[in-house]
């Protein structure tokens, strides 16, 4: 019992001290590739997944006239705990078609 009790303190503050580092999610990724060489309705996932790696994130989409997508999801951010007005973020989420073409995406970064 008081070994359990003395792991869980480490662990304990072996968190607390890396709260107040570093953080990041995601995993980082290079979107100019992809925004340089997509071509809608053509670029499959496939080829999405060679140039950019396995998504973040999967999930569904579903537009107003009732067409579902695959929703691909690229994110990455970065930053310290203390100041996190400071972080660089991006995302890329990217729609697919039921055969597994590119539909659209949205890119968004932050500014620094």
């Amino acid at each position: 019992m008081i070994i359990l009790t003395r792991i869980s303190v480490i662990l304990l503050s072996v968190i607390l001290i890396s709260a107040c580092g570093s953080v990041k999610l995601g995993r980082d990724f290079d979107a100019s590739v992809f925004t340089a060489k997509f071509e809608q309705g053509v670029t499959t996932q496939d080829t999405v997944r060679s140039w950019l790696g396995e998504p973040t994130s999967v999930g569904v989409s579903l537009a107003t006239d009732g067409e579902r997508f695959d929703e691909w999801t690229y994110y990455y951010a970065e930053g310290e705990m203390a100041d996190m007005s400071k972080a660089k973020i991006k995302i890329l989420q990217i729609k697919f078609d039921k055969q597994g073409k590119m539909r659209s995406y949205n890119w968004s970064a932050s500014r620094q």
